[in-house]
């Protein structure tokens, strides 16, 4: 029983720990306190796993009050990955960010950027584990807040901009996402998502235009802060400025809670049978299937390797959208899977970036001959690049097969070449990068053999990374059966 108290207890202790930073003196000392406490994280959140794998998903009660007064967590097997999900790719982050830091980020601001990171972990895992929604707008605010943080952080006139872009395109979707809120208010007089959904399933024929209104809100609200295309335009310049790591929890991490909040909203507050009567779907489907095609054309114009892959995130997250759009439960399956392997693939491939820019230049022509220098980041960098490309094996391509499957269940066949399309032009800008970096004579003429190659420990923590990315590949059914089991 006491499994059901870990949740919350992982918020606290990211946050309790955030707390503490401040007052600390030693460099030392808060960066062990950033990775112990995510670490921590970590096992709660597998000891919570394991729990759930017996004893099945619950609802956790904040305080003293029952819902729909009170707050209320929902912990399920999906939530309960994404949280593993989280705390494990932060921690591996933060381990990263201990050789990498102190060359991104003025000294005197560290201990605030440890800091923002806890509070942003904690944030996002109050999105995913939160059942209320006003609750959940909390969360969302707070993370933004401290997403923007760990852009600034580096206090130049880039990284202003970039944060400011940022911040008021973010603010923009929260406004939204409260209207839709007050709507669903409105008509519901709840705002626990479970007493929600009672309550429309009862009324919904009464109020469709209220329905339509906040499903809109709703979406373009999340749409903005994941990126959804054509909403997409703060997260080039935010991703290329922002110091590796986080370029690395933005693109793995933040999108990811925003656009698996969406799927919170669509399933557990209206419902798959109420949203299909709508547009909404066939909306995500559209801007899903341009944004795999445009930001992947993007990224193909573009001449510093960070923006190349900002701009793919944008492709990826438009292949969660059209799962999403699909409609069908396969979809939703595939959709929350390739968060998973997005997340862990971004990640590794921001990092690889920011190690290969720290020895070469943020520029295309920089990294050309860098598989000599560095093979092994290099090395690392391809692994990512073949899943995102699609290569069989990795999840990538495992993503991209089910996505196929999804479409031809739901009889949209016209869609399949939008899928064979985005998966060549990914290749189209990651392939280049590859070959440059390990063939031509004259790429590698002067090149001295891993002369700029990092130390195993600091290679370390992407390594795992890395693993991970095969790991999910190779069981991907386990976790696909997992994830469709809980939807059901």
């Amino acid at each position: 029983m006491i499994a059901r108290n870990f949740p919350l207890l992982t918020i606290m202790i990211l946050l309790i720990c955030s707390f503490i930073m401040p007052i600390v003196k030693e460099a030392k000392t808060f960066k062990k306190l950033s990775i112990i406490s995510m670490g921590a994280s970590v096992v709660l959140n597998i000891s919570t796993l394991i729990y759930i794998k017996y004893d099945g998903s619950f609802f956790y009660r904040v305080g003293h009050w029952d819902a729909p007064w009170g707050i209320e967590l929902h912990i399920g097997m999906i939530e309960i990955i994404i949280g593993i999900l989280f705390t494990l790719v932060a921690s591996l982050v933060i381990w990263y960010s201990f050789y990498s830091v102190d060359t991104e980020i003025p000294k005197e601001k560290i201990r605030f950027y440890y800091l923002l990171i806890n509070i942003l972990i904690a944030s996002l895992l109050g999105i995913v584990y939160s059942n209320d929604l006003f609750n959940s707008f909390v969360f969302i605010e707070v993370s933004t807040l401290a997403s923007c943080g760990i852009v600034v952080i580096k206090d130049k006139k880039e990284n202003i901009k970039a944060t400011l872009k940022y911040l008021i395109l973010s603010i923009l979707g929260s406004g939204l996402f409260l209207m839709g809120i007050a709507f669903i208010y409105s008509i519901t007089g709840n705002l626990n998502m479970t007493f929600i959904h009672n309550e429309l399933a009862e009324i919904y024929i009464k109020y469709q235009n209220t329905i339509l209104i906040s499903l809109a809100l709703f979406t373009v609200g999340l749409g903005v802060k994941s990126a959804m295309f054509p909403l997409h335009i703060w997260l080039p310049d935010a991703h290329s400025n922002a110091p590796s790591t986080s370029s690395a929890l933005l693109s793995a991490l933040v999108l990811k809670a925003f656009v698996f909040m969406l799927i919170k909203i669509l399933l557990r507050v209206f419902s798959l049978e109420i949203v299909i009567q709508y547009r909404v779907l066939d909306l995500l489907l559209i801007l899903g299937s341009i944004g795999m095609i445009f930001g992947s054309v993007l990224a193909i114009m573009q001449k510093n390797i960070k923006r190349v892959i900002a701009y793919s995130s944008v492709a990826q997250m438009g292949y969660i959208f059209y799962g999403i759009g699909l409609g069908n439960s396969l979809g939703l399956t595939i959709s929350i899977f390739h968060i998973i392997s997005h997340a862990l693939t971004k990640s590794t491939l921001f990092l690889a970036v920011g190690s290969m820019m720290e020895q070469t230049g943020k520029n295309l022509s920089d990294l050309k001959g860098i598989g000599k220098e560095m093979p092994v980041t290099l090395g690392i960098f391809t692994i990512g690049a073949f899943s995102m490309v699609g290569i069989p094996i990795l999840p990538g391509f495992i993503s991209k097969w089910y996505f196929a499957l999804a479409t031809i269940d739901a009889s949209k066949l016209i869609y399949l070449g939008v899928i064979l399309l985005s998966s060549l032009l990914n290749a189209v800008y990651y392939f280049p990068i590859i070959i440059n970096g390990y063939f031509g004579e004259e790429n590698l003429k002067g090149k001295v053999f891993m002369s700029k190659n990092k130390p195993v420990k600091e290679l370390l923590p992407v390594l795992i990374l890395t693993v991970g990315i095969i790991l999910v590949g190779i069981f991907n059914k386990g976790i696909i059966n997992a994830i469709n089991k809980s939807l059901i």
